[in-house]
């Protein structure tokens, strides 16, 4: 980029319309007229000129360079600290992550992987399905480095974030399936306030529908918490 603008004051145009037109050039905006005028009368090229008009977007230097060391810093990351990495990039770059198809475990995982694969081979998989797979192969990758995911403990777990615990990642509240930001933020807010007596408890403290605290306790994130607040007989009597 920075060449167009060298190379036409070095023509002999003047140095601020040499900065205009590198700047309109870049963006694939083209020359006006009075600018290809001033250049032909410096001597450009007229293939030179018909260049600019072609060119559709150029990448600046600075920014090249910035891509390149952020890259190195990503890479870096990713080797010496591997859990950092990942726990980042779920929290932040993941866009159809899914807790039950892809933190519980390898075997699972592949398995649907492959059901996505079968999917897009027949071109029936939808936008959200090769957004997930996009997500399955960072995980497959982190699996296959060693690395495991803690179940998701509602008392700890972060809304948005994954965390580092014990040397695993524990996910994020909103990447159960179903849950959104502002259920998974209401979990949150409603376990300050002290443990949850049942389930019936956990769906009205924390506003989410009775779909997600079934799904929720079939994943077993809701540990024993029992259904419902009254004791039955069998309770009394235990006591």
């Amino acid at each position: 980029r920075d060449d167009i603008m060298t190379y036409l004051i070095n023509k002999g145009v003047e140095s601020s319309l040499s900065f205009t037109i590198m700047e309109s050039v870049r963006k694939g905006k083209g020359l006006k007229p009075e600018w290809e005028e001033a250049m032909l009368a410096n001597n450009v090229p007229d293939w030179y000129i018909w260049s600019c008009k072609k060119i559709k977007y150029m990448f600046p230097k600075a920014h090249a360079a910035a891509y390149v060391m952020m890259a190195w810093r990503i890479a870096y990351c990713k080797v010496f600290y591997p859990l950092a990495y990942y726990a980042a990039y779920f929290s932040i770059r993941a866009s159809a992550f899914n807790y039950e198809l892809m933190c519980l475990g390898r075997e699972k995982l592949e398995k649907n992987m492959r059901e996505i694969r079968k999917k897009i081979a027949t071109k029936t998989a939808v936008p959200k399905d090769e957004d997930m797979y996009g997500d399955m192969k960072i995980v497959q990758e982190m699996y296959a480095r060693g690395f495991t995911f803690l179940p998701i403990d509602i008392y700890t777990a972060k809304a948005h974030m994954f965390q580092i615990i014990d040397g695993k990642i524990m996910p994020a509240l909103d990447a159960i399936d179903g849950l959104g930001e502002k259920a998974a933020d209401a979990i949150v807010e409603a376990v300050k306030d002290g443990p949850f007596l049942s389930r019936d408890d956990f769906k009205t403290r924390c506003k989410v529908s009775q779909t997600i605290t079934d799904s929720m306790a079939e994943l077993g994130l809701l540990g024993d918490i029992p259904i419902s607040n009254q004791m039955t007989l069998m309770d009394f009597l235990s006591i």
